[in-house]
């Protein structure tokens, strides 16, 4: 509650603070007013800064979609010897960075066997996550694997009415709805006697979304005890060893062109690197309801370079089915579950 008085030029203002009362004056009044207005002005300054690196995050992993596609697609490479060494060189970057940063908790995740269970069941969905939304890059197109990816927040929205013995609410049963309209629509082009998306590309797809569902499972109590790039160092390490292991791409006997090198190192750099910096920061400054809206840019990005520069078809159908995707978005940023929001944003790309 507050009194403000005007007489004889001047302001007087009585204001109510808890169970105390204030006599404030004209200068001091002034001075609650200019704060205010400066308050929200850097409030306004830091969402717009936040919009612009989340949306950046999400072009760069765009790009680093499209640019696996090209490798596929013009270099010859394989999905089997990228990953690894994807994983391998990111992961390296990051040990190098958590030395510099964070080397008192580089190796706590080791120091109990509880921890080592939720580092390795984290490892396990990044990297098969990872991997398998490159494979479907390579069956099919880096659009077509984004929005298969975007799927992850149905399938984290699903878990939790399970483990929670709920039905999904109204608006979650539209967000289901939507999304898989949207996949429909997407990978047929509104045709269902031609399917323009592999079934092994569309499996692929929805897998890598379930593996974002089985990382985001991990509990919060663990996730907040370490820094997110403690994190991701270890999981791209653990990944990159398995799948050298598992996948033996040295026996692909695949020497890259120069063009490829640039393109190894563009996925590494700009899809792992500058795309989590950017998209994190973002987060801290936004949260993660809006942050994954920005987000939406990933997909947009990587229809955008298969349909002008890959010569992929764009449909009036492809136009609806993204509308329903990014509806879907919306619904489920802002139903509250800051969980699968935060989470998400390290799904396969950010992987």
């Amino acid at each position: 509650m507050d009194v403000v008085e005007r007489g004889r030029g001047k302001s007087r203002g009585l204001f109510c603070e808890g169970d105390r009362w204030i006599f404030m004056g004209q200068e001091g009044l002034q001075k609650v007013e200019y704060g205010a207005a400066g308050s929200q002005k850097k409030r306004a300054e830091k969402e717009l800064v936040g919009a612009v690196l989340a949306t950046g995050g999400g072009i760069c992993w765009g790009l680093s979609g499209s640019m696996g596609q090209y490798l596929f697609r013009y270099q010859g490479m394989d999905s089997r010897w990228l990953v690894p060494y994807r994983l391998g060189l990111a992961g390296v970057i990051l040990f190098v960075y958590c030395l510099i940063r964070h080397r008192d908790k580089l190796f706590q995740v080791f120091a109990n066997a509880q921890d080592v269970r939720q580092i390795l069941t984290y490892a396990a969905g990044v990297c098969i996550c990872q991997y398998l939304y490159f494979q479907t890059i390579q069956w099919s197109s880096a659009a077509a694997a984004t929005i298969l990816q975007d799927l992850s927040p149905i399938f984290i929205l699903a878990w939790a009415c399970l483990t929670s013995r709920r039905k999904p609410k109204p608006r979650e049963t539209v967000a289901i709805i939507l999304a898989l309209a949207g996949v429909l629509l997407i990978t047929t082009h509104g045709r269902l006697d031609s399917v323009p998306v592999s079934p092994r590309a569309v499996m692929t797809g929805i897998g890598c979304a379930l593996m974002v569902t089985l990382y985001n499972e991990v509990p919060k109590s663990f996730m907040d005890r370490y820094p997110i790039a403690v994190l991701q160092t270890w999981a791209f390490l653990i990944g990159g060893a398995s799948f050298f292991a598992l996948f033996r791409p040295w026996t692909f006997h695949y020497i890259p062109s120069p063009a490829g090198i640039f393109g190894i190192a563009f996925v590494v750099l700009v899809g792992n690197v500058l795309a989590f910096t950017f998209y994190m920061t973002g987060v801290s400054m936004i949260g993660p309801d809006k942050a994954i809206l920005y987000g939406f840019s990933e997909p947009v990005t990587a229809a955008v370079i298969t349909y002008t520069i890959f010569g992929g078809r764009f449909t009036v159908y492809d136009a609806i089915g993204f509308a329903a995707v990014f509806a879907m978005l919306i619904l489920i940023s802002t139903s509250g579950r800051k969980k699968s929001g935060f989470r998400n944003e390290a799904s396969a790309e950010s992987a």
